[in-house]
């Protein structure tokens, strides 16, 4: 096992009566791709968004590279600074372009100049296949381009770790592979990655590890080999089927 980037501990939080994560033990270690799935309402994107505070939790413990996840305040902002982030949304500003979407967060929270912001952001937009596009704004690129560029911007931080909440769930299916693509080649490349995706095709091409989630529980987890021909629990079979099958 790699030496441990992510590690929640016991951790229980509810939505009013609801207990939507129950005592979920995970460990990331570094540079593992590790893929949540699971049926609706089972907790999966709120495991993801608790790793970075934007959701909170009532009890246990999240560390990233060994450091408490604080509460609030600047250290939780430093710390979140290391966590990006890619929703199924893309949450670009509308108003910059798309160089300025990716060079905003190194230049204002990283203290980078500009220069070196620019040269670096450009780098990625190749990197994610949209270096045409840098300027550009949000509204002229397609939602395949635009996740894309919000990869990208969460690149250009130099996180520790990657979260994806269903990147691929608002895309149009000829979209879903490109963005796809992306973070296949970021997994190869060694980042650690965190993903909730439908997506099994990727799951099996992409993960180390699939954790299984159901009823807020992590239910079962394995590669994905074993996990997609061998699952133990009933589940996680009943899942599988339901899915597998179409």
């Amino acid at each position: 096992m790699a030496e441990p980037l992510v590690v929640m501990q016991d951790v229980n939080k509810h939505f009013g009566d609801l207990h939507v994560l129950k005592d979920i033990n995970l460990t990331v270690g570094k540079g593992e791709v590790v893929i949540l799935i699971g049926p609706s309402g089972s907790g999966k994107s709120t495991l993801c968004r608790t790793i970075n505070r934007l959701e909170t939790f009532e009890t246990g413990s999240i560390s990233i590279d060994g450091k408490q996840l604080p509460e609030e305040g600047k250290a939780l902002a430093d710390l979140r600074a290391d966590v990006g982030m890619v929703f199924q949304s893309f949450n670009l500003f509308a108003h910059k372009t798309i160089l300025e979407n990716v060079t905003l967060g190194p230049i204002k929270v990283r203290g980078v100049p500009k220069a070196e912001a620019d040269t670096r952001a450009r780098e990625l937009l190749e990197r994610v296949g949209v270096a045409h596009q840098a300027a550009k704004y949000p509204a002229q690129l397609s939602g395949g381009q635009q996740q894309r560029v919000a990869i990208a911007r969460s690149l250009a931080m130099n996180p520790k770790v990657m979260l994806f909440d269903e990147p691929t769930s608002a895309l149009d299916p000829e979209m879903i592979n490109e963005v796809l693509d992306v973070m296949v080649e970021l997994a190869r490349s060694g980042m650690t990655m965190i993903v909730v995706t439908h997506e099994m095709g990727f799951a099996r091409k992409a993960a180390n590890r699939v954790v299984f989630l159901d009823g807020g529980q992590i239910v079962e987890q394995a590669d994905p080999e074993t996990f997609f021909t061998n699952p133990t629990s009933e589940r996680a079979k009943d899942f599988l089927s339901k899915i597998l099958t179409h």
